[in-house]
């Protein structure tokens, strides 16, 4: 069973390129971390999918931000992936929200911003204004306005197995030209064909054949996708230190300790008095070392 991988492929006489996508623990790792409504818990697979199709794209070393924004329910969805398909997310929401809710239920007056951030050269920002039904039809008007390549986006989540998956395909128009949009609008109808349980379940070789078995496809290696955070306690201790030492005593004074909450994985990091103040103590002797 396919799982936690992308595949890109290409259409060797259409000028089409395409990538599967097919994620279960990594995203279940980003909703296990809060108590994520339905929706949200959708939409954040939706971002995910979205994200590592994204970052497949990229011909360079660097990471992908895609944020949702609004003054809805949901004040912030995002997700960073990079070119190693390293990912995390993360949502804040107030109230309830509608088993039913769309994406313009939980945002309400939006954007999408898309960061792009190469490790050499310059960074991109692009905002995106939510105008379409659902994420899909949102991405590929960027891709129409932003790229000018004919792109189409399928996002999936669903239970499968007992298991929370999200998955998605793209297909996109190769930037030499040489494509017609009767190929591009053929694949469209075969990639439409799709359903949630081949998407969730089939490897790449079997479900492109199910799909494009008239068609010269060349798959290229998968690659995986994980999971990963970066969040440590040396990084949270760093952070400490970085606050003013009355405010952190006062904090100690009142409960005993001092804990840092990732939102991206939900692991506490929990500090005590002596160690914290091992913490300052280590920054003082830095500091003169350093004079």
């Amino acid at each position: 069973m396919a799982s936690n991988v992308l595949n890109r492929y290409l259409f060797e006489d259409l000028s089409v390129r395409g990538e599967l996508v097919q994620l279960d623990d990594a995203y279940q790792r980003i909703i296990s971390s809060k108590e994520y409504p339905v929706p949200l818990q959708k939409l954040l697979g939706e971002l995910l999918v979205s994200t590592t199709l994204l970052t497949a794209t990229l011909k360079f070393e660097g990471s992908i931000t895609m944020q949702l924004q609004g003054d809805g329910p949901v004040s912030l969805a995002v997700i960073n992936g990079d070119h190693d398909q390293k990912i995390r997310g993360v949502a804040r929401w107030e109230g309830d929200i509608a088993d039913d809710a769309s994406i313009h239920d939980m945002m309400g007056k939006g954007h999408l911003v898309i960061t792009i951030d190469p490790k050499k050269g310059e960074r991109y920002q692009g905002i995106v204004g939510l105008d379409g039904d659902n994420l899909s039809e949102i991405l590929e008007s960027y891709f129409a306005n932003s790229e000018q390549l004919k792109t189409r986006i399928w996002l999936r989540t669903g239970e499968h197995q007992g298991k929370q998956r999200a998955a998605g395909m793209l297909i996109q128009v190769m930037p030499d030209g040489t494509g017609t949009p009767e190929d591009f609008e053929h694949l469209e109808q075969l990639t439409d064909t799709v359903k949630n349980d081949e998407l969730f379940s089939l490897e790449a070789n079997e479900l492109l054949y199910r799909l494009y078995n008239q068609e010269k496809v060349r798959l290229f290696e998968p690659q995986m996708v994980e999971f990963f955070c970066g969040c440590s306690r040396e990084r949270s201790g760093a952070a400490i230190v970085t606050i003013d030492r009355a405010e952190i005593n006062d904090i100690l004074a009142e409960i005993g300790s001092i804990s840092l909450h990732c939102d991206y994985c939900g692991t506490n990091y929990s500090f005590d008095e002596a160690q914290v103040s091992e913490l300052f103590d280590q920054t003082d002797t830095s500091n003169k070392t350093l004079h």
